[in-house]
Parts: structure tokens; C-alpha cells; sequence
């Protein structure tokens, strides 16, 4: 499979002039590559953006929404297994091929986010942070996800390579899956070209453009 780089632009909101933010407004990055079951394809997408004064990057602020009726939904705490329910993901990173970080996110809130090279060497969240809290809410026909990350949150994750500023070209990939649902699924916004799931592959992120 042909390795494709989506790109997505994140808009740059000015803290002074954002007023009330609609995210309807947003563009979206369509998660609507379903590369290995079309058994059960939700609609799903993400939205982001970056608030921040005069360039300069703040807060990234993602919410990503499924329209999908009764999510399954039963890990509760930070760091449970949330990929076997209904869950919503999205892997940022700040240098191609290099330390992403994965937030995965269910209705219920609970969160398991970790950052390292790949799938294996992973380190927690909160050896690094404090976890961020994840806002859900859910509707009769859909649900979704809020999270916020501030730049002093990244630094100390990424170090000096991460950056919110205007102009900031980094990667990533967003996420629709549920192991253990009725239906296993697993869709992407950028396509994976691997012969099984697996969303652990920096190589097919997508590029996020700030501004």
C-alpha cells in the first residue's frame, strides 16, 4: 500500500479575540479509512485547535466524535485497557519517526496515554505529567471526546522539540476502534498500510499544520 500523508490544519485562535469557540465551525480530519473490517464503520472525526497570543501556541486543544448510539463503555480509570471498549485515539508526535504520544480516550472519560518510539517501549503519562482530564460527553445518536494539552505539558514530554507556534508542521493519526465490541473495528484518518491492525505505526501518520 502506498504510504499517503493526509494533511490536516489545525486553525490558530487568538486568546484575546476567540470569544465563544465553535467547534462546528472547525475543519475536520475524517477518520474513514476502515483498512482491514467494513463490518462496522461509525462516522467519526476529529477537530482541533491552538489558542495562543501574538504566534505563539498555548493550549491544543482535540475533541474527536463518533456518531454511535450506547458506546460500549467499562474501564473507568487512568490507564485501563479503554481500546477494548468504544474508544476514540489520537497519536501526536513532533518529530517524523520519532516518540509519539498515544491518548485514548471512552465514553466514560477513562484515559491511556503513554509516549516512547513504538508500541512496546512505551512510558505513562503520569510518570511525566499529570494526566490531563478527559471531558465525554454522550448524546442519544453520538458521543465524544474533549482533551487539552498545554505546551508546558508537551515540553516536558517531548522536550524543546514540541511547539504550538503558528507555522508548526508535526504528525500524528486519529482513531475509531473498539477491541472487544460486538463488531471489532478499527478506523484511521490517515490509511495504515500494515496487513493487520495496528495503530502503533508512526511511519502513517498524517502531518498537522498549525495556522
Amino acid at each position: 500500500m502506498e504510504n499517503i500523508v493526509n494533511v490536516y490544519h489545525i486553525p490558530f485562535i487568538d486568546r484575546d479575540a476567540a470569544g465563544e469557540i465553535k467547534c462546528h465551525d472547525l475543519p475536520a480530519a475524517d477518520i474513514s479509512c476502515w483498512n482491514w473490517s467494513k463490518d462496522y464503520t461509525p462516522k467519526a472525526k476529529a477537530k482541533a485547535y491552538v489558542l495562543g497570543k501574538d504566534g505563539k501556541g498555548e493550549i491544543l486543544h482535540i475533541r474527536i466524535c463518533c456518531h454511535e448510539k450506547n458506546p460500549k463503555a467499562v474501564y473507568h480509570d487512568f490507564f485501563d485497557d479503554v481500546y477494548k471498549d468504544s474508544c476514540l485515539e489520537a497519536f501526536i508526535g513532533f518529530e517524523k519517526g520519532g516518540r509519539y504520544m498515544n491518548t485514548e480516550m471512552n465514553s466514560n472519560g477513562a484515559a491511556l496515554i503513554a509516549v516512547g518510539p513504538d508500541r512496546y517501549d512505551r512510558t505513562r503519562i503520569d510518570e511525566l505529567i499529570t494526566p490531563p482530564q478527559v471531558k465525554a460527553t454522550v448524546m442519544e445518536d453520538r458521543w465524544r471526546v474533549d482533551v487539552e494539552y498545554t505546551i508546558e505539558q508537551l515540553k516536558k514530554i517531548f522536550g524543546d522539540i514540541a511547539s504550538l507556534d503558528a507555522g508548526t508542521h508535526f504528525y500524528g493519526n486519529f482513531y475509531k476502534c473498539g477491541d472487544e465490541c460486538e463488531i471489532p473495528h478499527y478506523g484511521s484518518w490517515n490509511p495504515i498500510g500494515t496487513p493487520e491492525a495496528d495503530f502503533h505505526r508512526p511511519e502513517y501518520f498524517g502531518e498537522l499544520v498549525i495556522g
